[in-house]
Protein backbone atom coordinates (compact mmCIF):
# COMPACT_ATOMS: atom_id res chain seq x y z
CA UNK A 1 0.00 0.00 0.00
CA UNK A 2 2.84 2.22 -0.05
CA UNK A 3 1.79 4.20 -3.28
CA UNK A 4 -1.81 3.97 -2.77
CA UNK A 5 -2.55 7.43 -1.13
CA UNK A 6 0.04 9.75 -2.82
CA UNK A 7 -0.56 7.59 -6.88
CA UNK A 8 -3.76 6.80 -6.29
CA UNK A 9 -6.54 7.25 -9.95
CA UNK A 10 -8.19 10.26 -8.13
CA UNK A 11 -4.97 12.18 -6.99
CA UNK A 12 -3.32 11.29 -10.55
CA UNK A 13 -6.94 12.53 -12.09
CA UNK A 14 -7.18 15.76 -10.37
CA UNK A 15 -3.52 16.52 -11.27
CA UNK A 16 -4.13 16.19 -14.84
CA UNK A 17 -7.47 18.26 -14.41
CA UNK A 18 -5.81 21.47 -13.03
CA UNK A 19 -2.96 21.02 -15.58
CA UNK A 20 -5.49 21.38 -18.55
CA UNK A 21 -6.83 24.23 -16.25
CA UNK A 22 -3.61 25.86 -16.09
CA UNK A 23 -2.78 25.89 -19.63
CA UNK A 24 -5.98 26.95 -20.42
CA UNK A 25 -7.64 23.99 -21.27
CA UNK A 26 -11.17 24.53 -20.06
CA UNK A 27 -13.50 22.44 -22.08
CA UNK A 28 -15.78 19.93 -20.99
CA UNK A 29 -14.81 17.27 -23.20
CA UNK A 30 -11.15 17.42 -21.86
CA UNK A 31 -11.71 17.39 -18.44
CA UNK A 32 -14.10 14.62 -18.71
CA UNK A 33 -11.38 12.29 -20.63
CA UNK A 34 -8.65 13.29 -17.78
CA UNK A 35 -11.00 11.43 -15.38
CA UNK A 36 -11.72 8.77 -17.62
CA UNK A 37 -7.97 8.02 -18.35
CA UNK A 38 -7.07 7.79 -14.58
CA UNK A 39 -10.04 7.48 -12.46
CA UNK A 40 -13.06 4.85 -12.44
CA UNK A 41 -16.32 4.97 -15.18
CA UNK A 42 -18.46 6.31 -12.44
CA UNK A 43 -15.95 9.04 -11.23
CA UNK A 44 -16.94 11.49 -13.81
CA UNK A 45 -20.32 12.01 -11.24
CA UNK A 46 -18.42 12.98 -8.61
CA UNK A 47 -15.06 14.46 -9.27
CA UNK A 48 -15.61 17.16 -12.13
CA UNK A 49 -18.89 18.17 -9.94
CA UNK A 50 -17.09 18.42 -6.68
CA UNK A 51 -14.10 20.93 -8.16
CA UNK A 52 -16.90 22.89 -9.67
CA UNK A 53 -18.90 23.29 -6.55
CA UNK A 54 -15.72 24.37 -5.01
CA UNK A 55 -16.03 21.59 -2.44
CA UNK A 56 -12.43 20.58 -3.09
CA UNK A 57 -11.35 24.22 -3.12
CA UNK A 58 -9.11 24.17 -6.33
CA UNK A 59 -10.99 25.53 -9.02
CA UNK A 60 -12.48 28.45 -9.09
CA UNK A 61 -16.74 28.75 -10.32
CA UNK A 62 -15.15 30.32 -13.37
CA UNK A 63 -12.95 27.16 -14.02
CA UNK A 64 -9.94 28.77 -13.35
CA UNK A 65 -7.41 27.64 -10.74
CA UNK A 66 -5.40 29.51 -8.22
CA UNK A 67 -2.91 26.55 -8.24
CA UNK A 68 -0.17 28.36 -10.60
CA UNK A 69 2.36 25.62 -11.09
CA UNK A 70 1.71 22.14 -13.04
CA UNK A 71 1.25 19.23 -10.23
CA UNK A 72 3.90 16.91 -9.60
CA UNK A 73 4.09 14.21 -7.18
CA UNK A 74 7.55 13.77 -6.27
CA UNK A 75 8.74 10.07 -4.53
CA UNK A 76 8.27 10.14 -0.81
CA UNK A 77 11.68 8.62 1.77
CA UNK A 78 9.43 5.44 2.29
CA UNK A 79 8.96 4.70 -1.51
CA UNK A 80 11.90 5.54 -2.65
CA UNK A 81 13.25 3.00 0.12
CA UNK A 82 10.73 0.36 -1.35
CA UNK A 83 12.17 1.08 -5.16
CA UNK A 84 15.72 0.61 -3.84
CA UNK A 85 14.44 -2.43 -2.34
CA UNK A 86 13.37 -4.04 -5.80
CA UNK A 87 15.80 -3.37 -7.78
CA UNK A 88 18.12 -5.83 -5.51
CA UNK A 89 15.81 -8.05 -7.19
CA UNK A 90 18.05 -10.07 -9.93
CA UNK A 91 15.06 -10.22 -12.36
CA UNK A 92 15.26 -6.28 -12.19
CA UNK A 93 17.91 -6.39 -14.40
CA UNK A 94 16.27 -8.25 -17.17
CA UNK A 95 13.81 -4.84 -18.22
CA UNK A 96 16.57 -2.81 -18.42
CA UNK A 97 15.60 -0.36 -15.92
CA UNK A 98 17.08 2.41 -14.97
CA UNK A 99 17.70 2.86 -10.90
CA UNK A 100 21.02 5.13 -10.40
CA UNK A 101 18.43 8.13 -9.05
CA UNK A 102 18.85 5.57 -5.90
CA UNK A 103 22.50 5.41 -5.90
CA UNK A 104 21.94 6.99 -1.94
CA UNK A 105 19.34 5.14 -0.90
CA UNK A 106 19.42 2.77 1.65
CA UNK A 107 16.84 -0.38 1.11
CA UNK A 108 13.71 -0.80 2.74
CA UNK A 109 14.81 -4.08 2.71
CA UNK A 110 17.27 -6.83 1.23
CA UNK A 111 17.64 -10.11 -0.21
CA UNK A 112 19.05 -11.47 2.89
CA UNK A 113 15.94 -10.11 4.88
CA UNK A 114 13.71 -12.86 3.87
CA UNK A 115 13.67 -16.49 2.58
CA UNK A 116 11.62 -18.25 -0.41
CA UNK A 117 9.73 -21.23 0.82
CA UNK A 118 8.16 -23.95 -1.35
CA UNK A 119 9.77 -23.49 -4.26
CA UNK A 120 12.16 -25.09 -6.40
CA UNK A 121 15.82 -24.09 -6.06
CA UNK A 122 16.57 -24.36 -9.56
CA UNK A 123 15.52 -20.79 -11.02
CA UNK A 124 16.80 -19.21 -13.69
CA UNK A 125 20.27 -17.38 -14.19
CA UNK A 126 19.29 -14.14 -14.18
CA UNK A 127 22.12 -12.60 -13.60
CA UNK A 128 24.24 -14.66 -16.95
CA UNK A 129 24.27 -11.86 -19.49
CA UNK A 130 23.21 -14.44 -22.77
CA UNK A 131 19.67 -14.71 -20.97
CA UNK A 132 19.54 -11.22 -20.48
CA UNK A 133 20.11 -10.37 -24.10
CA UNK A 134 17.78 -13.45 -25.35
CA UNK A 135 14.83 -11.83 -22.40
CA UNK A 136 15.27 -8.52 -24.21
CA UNK A 137 15.04 -9.81 -27.27
CA UNK A 138 12.14 -11.82 -26.83
CA UNK A 139 10.26 -9.11 -25.14
CA UNK A 140 10.87 -6.45 -27.91
CA UNK A 141 10.06 -8.72 -30.60
CA UNK A 142 6.70 -9.38 -28.48
CA UNK A 143 5.85 -5.44 -28.18
CA UNK A 144 6.54 -5.28 -32.15
CA UNK A 145 4.88 -8.18 -33.49
CA UNK A 146 8.37 -9.67 -34.88
CA UNK A 147 9.06 -13.49 -35.12
CA UNK A 148 11.96 -14.79 -33.82
CA UNK A 149 14.63 -17.52 -34.50
CA UNK A 150 15.70 -19.59 -31.45
CA UNK A 151 18.61 -21.62 -30.87
CA UNK A 152 17.40 -23.89 -28.20
CA UNK A 153 18.23 -27.12 -26.23
CA UNK A 154 15.06 -29.64 -26.91
CA UNK A 155 13.97 -32.69 -23.78
CA UNK A 156 16.13 -34.71 -25.77
CA UNK A 157 19.35 -32.26 -25.05
CA UNK A 158 19.46 -31.87 -28.96
CA UNK A 159 20.20 -28.38 -30.77
CA UNK A 160 17.40 -27.57 -32.90
CA UNK A 161 16.26 -24.02 -34.98
CA UNK A 162 12.87 -22.39 -34.45
CA UNK A 163 11.06 -19.89 -36.00
CA UNK A 164 7.84 -18.47 -34.01
CA UNK A 165 6.26 -15.39 -33.05
CA UNK A 166 6.61 -15.13 -29.43
CA UNK A 167 3.07 -14.00 -28.17
CA UNK A 168 3.66 -13.82 -24.38
CA UNK A 169 5.59 -13.83 -21.33
CA UNK A 170 4.80 -16.16 -18.55
CA UNK A 171 6.49 -16.75 -14.72
CA UNK A 172 6.28 -19.39 -12.42
CA UNK A 173 6.72 -18.57 -8.76
CA UNK A 174 6.99 -22.02 -7.77
CA UNK A 175 9.79 -23.11 -10.39
CA UNK A 176 11.27 -19.47 -10.18
CA UNK A 177 11.41 -19.71 -14.48
CA UNK A 178 10.32 -17.72 -17.26
CA UNK A 179 8.77 -19.30 -20.44
CA UNK A 180 7.84 -17.63 -23.56
CA UNK A 181 4.75 -18.76 -25.67
CA UNK A 182 4.92 -19.21 -28.99
CA UNK A 183 3.17 -19.65 -32.26
CA UNK A 184 4.12 -20.59 -35.34
CA UNK A 185 5.44 -24.14 -35.17
CA UNK A 186 2.93 -27.21 -34.87
CA UNK A 187 4.26 -29.34 -32.31
CA UNK A 188 5.27 -27.04 -29.77
CA UNK A 189 4.11 -23.48 -28.60
CA UNK A 190 6.48 -23.22 -25.28
CA UNK A 191 10.08 -22.14 -24.43
CA UNK A 192 11.87 -22.77 -21.54
CA UNK A 193 13.94 -19.56 -21.53
CA UNK A 194 16.43 -21.41 -19.90
CA UNK A 195 16.91 -23.56 -22.82
CA UNK A 196 17.63 -20.68 -25.45
CA UNK A 197 21.25 -20.55 -26.24
CA UNK A 198 20.41 -17.56 -28.47
CA UNK A 199 17.60 -15.68 -30.08
CA UNK A 200 17.16 -13.00 -33.00
CA UNK A 201 14.15 -11.63 -34.26
CA UNK A 202 14.11 -12.31 -38.15
CA UNK A 203 11.53 -9.99 -38.96
CA UNK A 204 9.60 -12.98 -41.36
CA UNK A 205 5.87 -12.61 -42.96
CA UNK A 206 4.28 -12.76 -39.13
CA UNK A 207 0.70 -13.67 -40.65
CA UNK A 208 2.15 -16.81 -41.44
CA UNK A 209 2.56 -17.31 -37.36
CA UNK A 210 -0.84 -15.31 -36.20
CA UNK A 211 -2.70 -18.95 -35.18
CA UNK A 212 -1.52 -19.42 -32.11
CA UNK A 213 -1.91 -22.97 -30.57
CA UNK A 214 -5.08 -23.14 -28.05
CA UNK A 215 -3.83 -23.93 -24.43
CA UNK A 216 -6.58 -26.36 -22.87
CA UNK A 217 -7.56 -24.39 -19.54
CA UNK A 218 -9.45 -26.13 -16.71
CA UNK A 219 -11.18 -25.23 -13.81
CA UNK A 220 -11.00 -26.35 -10.11
CA UNK A 221 -13.02 -26.20 -7.19
CA UNK A 222 -11.59 -25.71 -4.09
CA UNK A 223 -14.03 -25.83 -0.70
CA UNK A 224 -12.03 -23.24 1.91
CA UNK A 225 -12.44 -24.24 5.48
CA UNK A 226 -12.02 -20.09 7.32
CA UNK A 227 -9.54 -20.94 10.00
CA UNK A 228 -6.24 -19.47 10.79
CA UNK A 229 -7.22 -17.14 8.41
CA UNK A 230 -7.01 -19.28 5.63
CA UNK A 231 -9.53 -16.82 2.86
CA UNK A 232 -7.27 -14.38 2.83
CA UNK A 233 -3.98 -16.44 2.33
CA UNK A 234 -6.07 -18.40 -0.01
CA UNK A 235 -6.91 -15.22 -2.59
CA UNK A 236 -3.83 -13.81 -1.87
CA UNK A 237 -1.67 -17.05 -2.84
CA UNK A 238 -3.89 -17.61 -6.49
CA UNK A 239 -4.38 -13.57 -6.72
CA UNK A 240 -2.84 -13.99 -10.86
CA UNK A 241 -5.92 -16.35 -11.74
CA UNK A 242 -8.84 -15.75 -12.74
CA UNK A 243 -11.54 -16.85 -9.84
CA UNK A 244 -14.91 -16.66 -8.71
CA UNK A 245 -15.20 -17.47 -4.98
CA UNK A 246 -18.97 -18.07 -3.17
CA UNK A 247 -20.10 -18.14 0.51
CA UNK A 248 -21.56 -21.56 1.81
CA UNK A 249 -21.50 -20.82 5.55
CA UNK A 250 -19.63 -18.57 8.46
CA UNK A 251 -16.68 -20.39 7.67
CA UNK A 252 -16.95 -22.66 4.19
CA UNK A 253 -16.47 -20.84 0.91
CA UNK A 254 -16.29 -22.19 -2.35
CA UNK A 255 -13.73 -21.00 -4.64
CA UNK A 256 -13.44 -22.03 -8.62
CA UNK A 257 -10.32 -21.24 -10.31
CA UNK A 258 -9.13 -21.37 -14.61
CA UNK A 259 -5.84 -22.18 -15.00
CA UNK A 260 -3.41 -24.00 -17.64
CA UNK A 261 -3.47 -27.57 -18.34
CA UNK A 262 0.31 -27.20 -18.26
CA UNK A 263 0.49 -25.35 -15.12
CA UNK A 264 -1.27 -28.75 -12.97
CA UNK A 265 1.51 -30.47 -11.41
CA UNK A 266 2.63 -26.26 -9.75
CA UNK A 267 -1.03 -25.88 -9.06
CA UNK A 268 -1.22 -29.59 -7.27
CA UNK A 269 1.87 -28.63 -5.06
CA UNK A 270 0.97 -24.81 -4.02
CA UNK A 271 -2.66 -26.53 -2.88
CA UNK A 272 -0.94 -29.29 -0.99
CA UNK A 273 0.72 -26.59 0.95
CA UNK A 274 -2.47 -25.67 2.43
CA UNK A 275 -3.07 -28.75 4.40
CA UNK A 276 -6.53 -29.76 5.75
CA UNK A 277 -8.23 -26.17 5.35
CA UNK A 278 -8.16 -26.86 1.11
CA UNK A 279 -10.47 -29.79 -0.11
CA UNK A 280 -10.28 -30.15 -3.42
CA UNK A 281 -14.22 -30.69 -4.78
CA UNK A 282 -13.68 -31.13 -8.39
CA UNK A 283 -12.17 -32.35 -10.93
CA UNK A 284 -12.11 -35.90 -9.49
CA UNK A 285 -8.78 -36.03 -12.01
CA UNK A 286 -7.42 -33.66 -9.75
CA UNK A 287 -8.85 -35.32 -6.41
CA UNK A 288 -6.38 -37.97 -7.75
CA UNK A 289 -3.45 -36.22 -8.51
CA UNK A 290 -3.72 -34.83 -4.82
CA UNK A 291 -4.21 -38.76 -3.61
CA UNK A 292 -1.58 -39.85 -5.54
CA UNK A 293 1.17 -37.32 -4.36
CA UNK A 294 -0.10 -37.90 -0.89
CA UNK A 295 0.53 -41.49 -0.63
CA UNK A 296 3.92 -41.06 -2.67
CA UNK A 297 4.63 -38.78 0.86
CA UNK A 298 3.63 -41.61 3.08
CA UNK A 299 5.51 -44.35 1.25
CA UNK A 300 8.49 -42.02 1.73
CA UNK A 301 7.66 -41.03 5.41
CA UNK A 302 6.63 -37.55 4.74
CA UNK A 303 3.21 -37.75 5.65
Amino acid sequence: MIFSELYSAYYNAIAEILTCLIKGEKDEATLRQAVQRHAFSDSVLTVLPSLKSQKWQLVHSDMTTPVRNIPTMPLTDLQRRWLKAVSLDPRVRLFDMDFSSLSDVEPLFTPEDYVVYDAYRDGDPYTDEQYIRNFRTILSAIKEHSTVKFETVNRSGRNISLVMLPKHLEYSQKDDKFRVICAGHRFSNTLNLARIISCRKCYSVKEYFSCEHKRETRTLTLRITDKRNALERTMLHFAHFEKQAERIDDIHYNLHLTYDKEDETELVIRVLGFGPLIEVTSPQSFRNLIIERLEKQKSCGLA
